[in-house]
């Protein structure tokens, strides 16, 4: 089929929102049995199932294992993550409904989970592993003390004894506890980091012996080993012959260390910054920064690993197998959705056992991103993808340039990746270009680069995304009349700053973004109720400074229009800042549209709900740029928009 000429935005596309979410499933955990070859164990949301998370096992075969009515999600820190663990043929996950622990055998397949934990306890769990046959050590989040007057949830690290469905608490007193791990011969690892810092800032490394049966520590053992001031340290883990290894960034980049027998550290191994490993019987299968595998030996020796299928350029998620020849991990890459894979690290070979999205006939419709990098006004450099538009079957007029979208990711110290998102698909495939950001503060660039953004958020990361767009306009890749931004959560904010604080961009989408950081500072969960402390500044004494850089507080100055998502459940940005916002800029007189999905929390996991955002925000420029968009449906509702373009 001939190219036809037609403006950019208006295309047709084989990728709709339905195309986006139809058969896709988010893969978030990946397990390994110790005590079961050929077998790997993940969990995977299914926004078909309104978000239900689902624990799945590959042993020649798909296999789901979660029975309906459980979800094997967990809300401690809120965001959740380490839901769940397996050890000699038991599950045992957190279950979202009622946050209490479960175990289920899998010997036998349709068996019930049983609780090991009480009900009505306001008691959340993550974090767990097995120490001797009957005990799983974890993390428990206590909100039963908020009843009791305490200001905030209380973490520890506690034992669960599986048979007696009881649990002691071992360690207490620190704000915030992770991944607690006990040794063959009974040393417990642990890292802890108190309120300001978030575990990428200052944590600590700590050891102590556990009883036999699991009911106490000796205090006179407990010492910590690593981390401090300007320190991050993470990830403890125990080799086959009971070393410990963890990571830390003393030295700028996170890279991999080992503790001797005396505590001392012996051994480093340079990482180039991505917090990833497994300890196999003779070596450490490691990634490096999302996109280079490579197996470690004890002398040192750094072994890459080429994986001869497919184009996959990051990796993440990394298991391996009890006999050490094989490794799990999810993998993706710019024309290839991540995958759950199986690799032979001897021969290379890989095999796909999972794909977050079933098959589709979208060849001729992909965007393949390039690397770009460009100088900010303030003399530091950014860095991003570049996706130029993308449709076998258009080509746009020889006078125009593509509309750019911004996209900016949350975190905000998280970062953007190359692997194939039909949710930017969706855009290029009809006309636009997309420039994803890693503004400074984001992850991969070394400490340096990540700490940058203390002090400086609203600033800095707002400045490189709105330079991002300028060099792309400037390099006459993009129409620079026509540059929108979205983000969500913490990207949604830097959207929000932009939009009001910088006249660059025409129009922008806010995804439960943050719009006032006073009220994020003042009500905000315990995980990052002082976040912002690191972020901006003391609270309440730079109360002046939070109001300055709060969109909300500056709404009259916002020129552009603006479209706004938001969960009606969300208590890290609650709707009150979005509908604040949306008041405030809809007596501006711009286009202006404010959608609230019942149900929903920070993210978006029922199919219909993330339809509904990318049909309505990809709707909504096309109203704002007066162009069609054929094949887009959506009820939203637009302010301030010319009766005859409503």
């Amino acid at each position: 089929m001939a190219e036809s000429t037609a403006p950019y935005g208006s295309w047709q596309s084989k990728i709709s929102s339905t195309t986006v979410v139809s058969e896709s499933r988010s893969i978030m955990e990946v397990r390994i049995d110790p005590f079961q070859e050929d077998k790997v164990f993940w969990s995977e949301m299914r926004p078909e199932e309104e978000g239900r998370y689902v624990i799945c096992c590959w042993s020649g075969g798909l296999e789901s294992i979660t029975p309906d009515g459980f979800s094997s999600r967990t809300l401690v820190h809120e965001y959740g993550g380490g839901a769940f663990f397996v050890h000699k043929y038991r599950i045992y996950f957190s279950n979202y409904e009622d946050q209490r622990m479960y175990c289920q055998k899998i010997k036998k397949s349709g068996t019930e989970p049983v609780p090991i934990t009480p009900k009505h306890k306001a008691w959340r769990y993550a974090d767990g592993a097995m120490y001797k046959k009957n005990i799983v050590v974890c993390v428990r989040e206590d909100h039963e003390v908020l009843s009791e007057g305490a200001e905030e949830a209380q973490n520890t690290v506690v034992s669960i004894n599986r048979k007696k469905k009881e649990q002691v608490v071992l360690v207490s007193g620190a704000n915030f506890y992770s991944t607690p791990r006990v040794s063959k011969n009974g040393t417990m690892a642990w890292v802890q980091w108190n309120h300001p810092n978030m575990p990428w800032d200052d944590t600590e490394l700590w050891l102590a012996e556990i009883s036999s049966d699991g009911d106490s520590l000796k205090e006179d053992t407990k010492r910590k080993v690593a981390g401090g001031v300007g320190i991050s340290v993470m990830l403890p883990k125990w080799s086959p012959d009971d070393k410990l290894l963890y990571i830390h960034d003393k030295t700028n980049w996170w890279n991999l260390y080992q503790l001797d027998d005396d505590d001392k550290e012996t051994k480093t191994y340079g990482f180039e910054d991505k917090y990833k490993y497994q300890i196999l019987r003779t070596s450490i299968l490691r990634i490096v920064w999302q996109t280079e595998l490579a197996c470690l030996k004890p002398s040192g020796e750094k072994q890459d690993i080429k994986i001869k299928e497919d184009d996959y350029k990051a990796f993440a998620k990394l298991e391996y197998s009890p006999d050490g020849k094989y490794a799990y991990m999810v993998a993706g890459g710019p024309q290839t959705f991540a995958k759950l894979i199986k690799l032979d690290l001897k021969s290379g070979k890989s095999s796909v056992i999972r794909e977050s999205h079933g098959a589709l006939d979208i060849d001729g419709y992909i965007s393949v991103p390039q690397e770009v990098s460009w100088d900010t006004r303030d003399g530091a450099k950014a860095y991003g993808y570049y996706y130029p538009p993308q449709n076998k079957d258009y080509q746009g007029p020889d006078d125009e340039t593509p509309p750019l979208l911004v996209k900016v990711h949350g975190g905000p110290t998280s970062a953007c990746s190359p692997v194939l998102d039909l949710n930017k698909q969706f855009v290029t495939s009809r006309g636009f270009a997309v420039l994803d950001v890693n503004y400074r503060g984001s992850t991969g660039f070394g400490r340096k680069f990540r700490d940058a953004l203390k002090t400086n958020w609203g600033l800095i990361d707002v400045q490189d995304c709105c330079d991002g767009a300028l060099y792309l306009a400037k390099e006459g890749k993009v129409d620079g009349k026509r540059l929108t931004i979205d983000g969500g959560s913490a990207g949604g904010f830097v959207a929000l700053s932009a939009l009001t604080f910088h006249k660059d961009f025409s129009a922008g989408t806010s995804n439960y973004g943050v719009s006032d950081i006073s009220a994020l500072a003042e009500n905000t969960h315990k995980f990052e109720s002082h976040y912002t402390e690191t972020l901006v500044g003391p609270y309440p004494e730079d109360k002046a400074t939070y109001e300055e850089r709060s969109p909300v507080y500056h709404a009259s100055e916002c020129k552009a229009a603006l479209a706004m998502f938001q969960g009606s459940e969300d208590k890290i940005v609650p709707p009150e800042q979005s509908e604040k916002m949306y008041d405030a800029v809809k007596h501006n007189g711009v286009p202006v549209a404010y959608k609230v999905f019942e149900g929903e929390q920070h993210g978006f996991r029922k199919a219909e709900n993330i339809k509904f955002s990318i049909d309505g925000e990809f709707y909504f420029y096309s109203k704002v740029f007066k162009f069609d968009a054929p094949g887009i449906q959506v009820d939203l509702e637009i302010e301030n928009l010319p009766e005859e373009e409503s």
